[in-house]
C-alpha cells in the first residue's frame, strides 16, 4: 500500500468474537485497519458513523441474513464492496452471493485464516481494476465530448463565416452582376445572355452558400433558436426530398441552452434523413414539447419502419443520435410503430435543458 494513501478499512461482520479477533489480526498484520462486530445492527450502526473500504460478511447472523444486511446498505446510501464468509457445504449460496455483487467467498475450514489476507487484496486488486477502467472510461467520454464540441464550435464559426463573409460578398457580386446585365440589355449588346447567365449562377451560389451556412450553424442563440431551426429543416426537407414533412409545436418552446438545443437538432435531422433514405417515408411529423419536468422531441414518419434496435448493431449515423442524447443526458428510444413506420422519441429532462413554455 502506498504511503501517501490512508491504509485501507475492513469490517468484518461475524456472531464468533474469537474468530472475529484472529481475522482482525491477521488483516492489521498485513496492514489493513480492522473493526469488528456481531451482528447485522451492530454493522449497520457502525457504518453510519466510519466508513469501511471492505465488508467481510458471515451469511449467517444471529439478528438477520447476509442478503439482508446488503440490502439495509444499500437503502440507506453506504453500500460497501464485500466478500461473504461462510461455513462448509454452504458454497452454492457462497456463489449465489455473488451473483448479487459479492466480490468472493472464503469458507470457514482449517485454512480460513491463512487465505483472508490474499482473498481481501485479490477484491482490492479487482476494485482498483474496475475503479482505472471507470476513470479512463470517463476520461474518454469527456475527451469525446471535448473534440464533439470543438467541431461544433468549429462549424458555427465557418457557418458564420460563409453567411457575413463570403455570402455578403457574393451577394454584392450577384447585384453588380444583374445591374450590368440591365445595362447591357438597354443597349441590346451581344453578351446580354451571357451576363444573364452569369447572374443567374451568382444567385444560385448565393443560395447555396446560405443553405451551407444554415446547416453548419442551424440553430440561433435565441431561446426560439431551436423552434426556428426544427420549422426550417421541415420546410428545407419538402423541398429536397419532395415529401410531406412538418413541424408541430402547439405551445412555444424556448430552449437557453445552445448546445442542448443543437444536439436535439441534429438527432432531428440523422431521423428525418434516415426515414426518407432508408426507410422510404413520404410523410414526417417533427414535434416538440415540454412539460413541468421533461422536453420531448419526437420524429415520426411512415416509411418501411426500422424496429427496435441494439444501439451496437447500429449505424454510424443511429449511434451518433444515441450519443448526441447521452452527452445532454437525454434518453432515445427508436421503434417501429404498429401502424407503419419510425418513431424516434428523445426527452430530455428539464433541469438539463433549460426549457420554458411562452
Amino acid at each position: 500500500m502506498s504511503a501517501t494513501q490512508p491504509p485501507v478499512t475492513v469490517l468484518v461482520v461475524d456472531d464468533d468474537p474469537g474468530l472475529t479477533r484472529l481475522i482482525e489480526r491477521e488483516l492489521r498484520r498485513e496492514g489493513f485497519q480492522t473493526a469488528g462486530v456481531g451482528s447485522g445492527l451492530d454493522a449497520t450502526e457502525w457504518l453510519k458513523h466510519h466508513r469501511a473500504d471492505l465488508l467481510l460478511l458471515d451469511l449467517k447472523l444471529p439478528d438477520m441474513e447476509g442478503p439482508a444486511l446488503i440490502e439495509s446498505m444499500v437503502a440507506m446510501g453506504r453500500s460497501v464492496p464485500f466478500i461473504i464468509i461462510t461455513g462448509q457445504g454452504d458454497e452454492r449460496v457462497a456463489v449465489d452471493m455473488m451473483k448479487r455483487g459479492a466480490l468472493d467467498y472464503l469458507v470457514k475450514d482449517v485454512n480460513f485464516i491463512e487465505f483472508v489476507p490474499t482473498v481481501v487484496r485479490r477484491a482490492l486488486s479487482q476494485l482498483d481494476k474496475e475503479h482505472r477502467l471507470a476513470a479512463a472510461e470517463a476520461d474518454r467520454q469527456r475527451l469525446e465530448q471535448e473534440i464533439l464540441h470543438i467541431s461544433e464550435l468549429e462549424q458555427e464559426r465557418i457557418g458564420r463565416d460563409l453567411h457575413d463573409d463570403l455570402g455578403q460578398q457574393l451577394a454584392g457580386l450577384s447585384i453588380m452582376a444583374t445591374m450590368l446585365s440591365r445595362s447591357l440589355a438597354s443597349r441590346a449588346a451581344p453578351e446580354v445572355p451571357e451576363a444573364a447567365k452569369i447572374t443567374e449562377l451568382l444567385k444560385k451560389t448565393v443560395a447555396m452558400t446560405r443553405s451551407l451556412a444554415r446547416g453548419l450553424h442551424p440553430v440561433a442563440s435565441e431561446p426560439d433558436g431551436l423552434m426556428s431551426a426544427l420549422h426550417d429543416l421541415a420546410a428545407r426537407m419538402t423541398g429536397l426530398f419532395h415529401i410531406d414533412c412538418q413541424f408541430e409545436c402547439s405551445r412555444a418552446v424556448q430552449m437557453n441552452d445552445n448546445t442542448a438545443a443543437t444536439h436535439l437538432y441534429r438527432i432531428a435531422q440523422e431521423s428525418v434523413s434516415n426515414g426518407v433514405k432508408h426507410g422510404c417515408a413520404k410523410h414526417v411529423r417533427i414535434g416538440l414539447i415540454s412539460d413541468l419536468e421533461t422536453l420531448t422531441l419526437t420524429i415520426k414518419d411512415d416509411g418501411v419502419g426500422i424496429g427496435t434496435l441494439d444501439p451496437q448493431r447500429q449505424g454510424m449515423g443511429l449511434r451518433i443520435m444515441h450519443y448526441r442524447a447521452g452527452m445532454i443526458g437525454a434518453s432515445i428510444a427508436i421503434e417501429k410503430q404498429r401502424s407503419g413506420g419510425t418513431r424516434v422519441t428523445c426527452s430530455l429532462p428539464k433541469e438539463q435543458n433549460g426549457a420554458t413554455n411562452s
